[in-house]
C-alpha cells in the first residue's frame, strides 16, 4: 500500500460573523501565540500601575488581597467599599471564614453587586432567584460572617427595579469618589460585569470612525440586553445546569457602568475559569484580547488597561494553544 502523503496546511480565508464582537484576526493571531510569563509583558500604550502576574492559583491571591484590605479598614476604624462579582462561593466562603477566624469587624464595609439578572421587559430579578447574583453574594459570603461580625443588611448593596437609575451615585457616594475595590473577572465578550459589547454600551464615534473612550468610561449603571454570547456563556454555569440550556438564562441584565469600575481606587482582575476543571476555557483568548488588544468597547475589560490594575493570569489559562485535530468538545 502507498504512503498516503498530506499537502501542507491550506490558509483559508474568511470574514468573521456579525455578532463576533473583536473581528481583527490578524492581530488575534498574533495575541493567541503569546503564552507563559511573556503575558506579563507591558504595552506602551497600558497604565503605568497596570500590572500582570501569571500564577499556579489566583484565587487564593485574591482571597488574601480582599481579606487584608477589610482587615486594615477595620483596624483602622474606617468606611470600607467593594464591588464584588458574582456567583463566587469559591472565593466568599474563604473570605467570610477568615474574617470569623480574625475577628474582623465588618460593621462600616459596604458591599455592592456590580450586576444582577432582568427579565425580557428589563425588570430586575429579586435577591429570592436562585440563580441570581444577590441571591449568592448574600447565602454564600454575607451570611456565612459571624452575626456579631457581618456588617448590617443595609450596607449590602445589589441593583433593583427601584435603584439601577442611580445605582453609579450611590457608589460614589458612600465610597466617598469610588469604592475602594473592584474584584472582577472577564466574560466571554471580555465583559467586565454586564458591560457588554452591545448597543447599550457602545459611545458615539469620531470622524475618524474609532469610539469616544472617554464617553464610554464615563456611562453609568444601567440595564442591558445581554450580547449572545454572554447568554451561551452562562448556560455553563452550575446554576443553570451546565448543560447549554440557554432558554434558562434572562436575557437582560443590571450592571455597573465603566465609571464604577475607573473611579475605584484598587482593582484587581481574576483570569482563571475553565470549563468544570478540565482545559477547555473560552476564557483563554478573551484573557490575551483583554491584556494586550486595543482599548475598545468591544472588548470591555480592556478598559482596565488605562487604570491601576492587578491582573492574575493562572498558568492554565496562560498554557498555549492551537489547532489540535483529534481533540473534539
Amino acid at each position: 500500500m502507498k504512503d498516503i502523503i498530506f499537502d501542507p496546511p491550506t490558509k483559508f480565508d474568511f470574514k468573521c460573523p456579525d455578532y463576533v464582537p473583536f473581528k481583527d484576526r490578524e492581530l488575534c493571531e498574533r495575541l493567541r501565540k503569546i503564552s507563559g510569563t511573556d503575558l506579563e509583558y507591558r504595552d506602551p500604550w497600558h497604565h503605568p500601575e497596570f500590572n500582570i502576574k501569571v500564577m499556579m492559583n489566583p484565587h487564593p491571591v485574591l482571597i488574601a488581597t480582599l481579606f487584608s484590605r477589610l482587615k486594615e479598614a477595620s483596624e483602622a476604624g474606617r468606611k470600607f467599599s467593594m464591588i464584588l462579582g458574582n456567583p463566587e462561593p469559591d472565593t466568599y466562603i474563604p473570605l467570610a471564614q477568615l474574617i470569623n477566624y480574625f475577628k474582623v469587624d465588618c460593621s462600616k464595609v459596604h458591599i455592592f453587586a456590580m450586576d444582577e439578572w432582568a427579565d425580557d421587559m428589563g425588570n430586575i430579578a429579586p435577591e429570592t432567584y436562585e440563580a441570581g447574583f444577590a441571591h449568592s453574594m448574600l447565602k454564600y459570603f454575607v451570611y456565612q460572617i459571624d452575626p456579631k461580625l457581618r456588617m448590617p443588611l443595609e450596607n449590602v448593596h445589589y441593583p433593583t427595579n427601584e435603584n439601577i437609575g442611580y445605582y453609579s451615585k450611590m457608589i460614589t457616594d458612600i465610597g466617598e469618589g469610588g469604592a475602594d475595590i473592584c474584584s472582577s473577572s472577564p466574560g466571554w465578550t471580555g465583559h467586565m460585569a454586564f458591560i457588554d459589547p452591545v448597543d447599550d454600551f457602545f459611545p458615539a464615534k469620531k470622524a475618524d470612525g474609532s469610539y469616544d473612550i472617554d464617553e464610554w468610561l464615563n456611562m453609568e449603571a444601567r440595564i442591558v440586553t445581554l450580547h449572545p454570547l454572554t447568554v451561551a456563556q452562562n448556560s455553563l454555569h452550575g446554576v443553570f445546569g451546565q448543560s447549554g440550556y440557554m432558554q434558562s438564562v434572562p436575557p437582560k441584565a443590571a450592571t455597573i457602568g465603566p465609571v464604577d469600575v475607573k473611579n475605584a481606587r484598587e482593582r484587581i482582575e481574576v483570569h482563571a475559569l475553565m470549563t468544570n476543571g478540565t482545559f477547555s476555557s473560552w476564557q483563554r483568548m478573551t484573557s490575551r484580547l483583554v491584556l494586550h488588544g486595543p482599548v475598545t468597547p468591544e472588548i470591555p475589560s480592556s478598559m482596565l488597561q488605562t487604570m491601576k490594575t492587578q491582573v492574575l493570569v493562572s498558568d492554565e489559562l496562560a498554557a498555549p494553544f492551537e489547532c489540535w485535530e483529534k481533540v473534539g468538545y
